[in-house]
């Protein structure tokens, strides 16, 4: 008999890991190790103990460490589990995000039961798993990559979407006043759109930026 898939559960809401839990204890082959409210704790044990795959949520809380950050944080050390993302956030802000930072898979938290298990098998074999509606997005841009923004592009679109300035937003992301602006160019070029209100709702009615 093979040795069983060892998970973690990283989501700061008690019901959904518990949810997840009693879903993944039903499937053969699967092993619970530990659990984790917090994205910092999810990189502590990760790095302690031994896992096959986390399943990592993206929002965990006001001034907490951004699922993103974590899983950039675990996939970037040797011998690292696989990171799957589980979320209800579908934007491209959010996809990119973390398949940038190292997400072995992007999975939605409506998914059945079935397509979390056969995603996290996937996952633990090191091989990509996507939902649908993910994989999707990521063709879209391929097929049009003139028209997609950038991951830098989505990131000061979102900070404009959160009601930051020109100046707010250098600060934010480490960048000078022009480069922010030369990205603003480039987002409204790619949009068809005039000013920074257009852009944040033609961005939130593609599906870009979350709702």
């Amino acid at each position: 008999m093979s040795d069983p898939v060892r998970l973690l559960l990283a989501d700061d809401h008690p019901v959904v890991r518990a949810g997840l839990r009693a879903v993944l204890d039903t499937e053969p082959g699967f092993r619970v190790v530990a659990e984790a409210a917090r994205a910092e704790d999810a990189v502590r044990i990760a790095a302690t103990e031994p896992l096959d795959v986390v399943l990592m949520d993206l929002q965990f809380g006001p001034g907490r460490m951004h699922g993103a950050e974590a899983t950039a944080a675990i996939a970037g050390r040797e011998g690292a589990p696989r990171v799957l993302v589980l979320t209800t956030y579908d934007s491209e802000a959010d996809i990119l995000a973390a398949v940038e930072a190292g997400a072995s898979g992007y999975l939605l938290k409506d998914a059945p039961p079935e397509e979390l298990a056969a995603a996290v098998r996937t996952a633990a074999a090191g091989r990509s798993a996507l939902a649908p509606a993910v994989a999707h997005r990521l063709m879209g841009r391929m097929r049009a990559p003139g028209e997609a923004l950038s991951r830098r592009e989505l990131e000061v679109l979102r900070l404009v979407g959160d009601g930051l300035s020109n100046l707010q937003i250098s600060k934010e992301l480490f960048l000078s006043q022009a480069t922010v602006k030369s990205h603003l160019v480039h987002i409204y070029a790619k949009l068809g759109v005039d000013s920074r209100t257009s852009a944040v709702a033609a961005a939130t009615a593609r599906g870009m930026l979350r709702r």
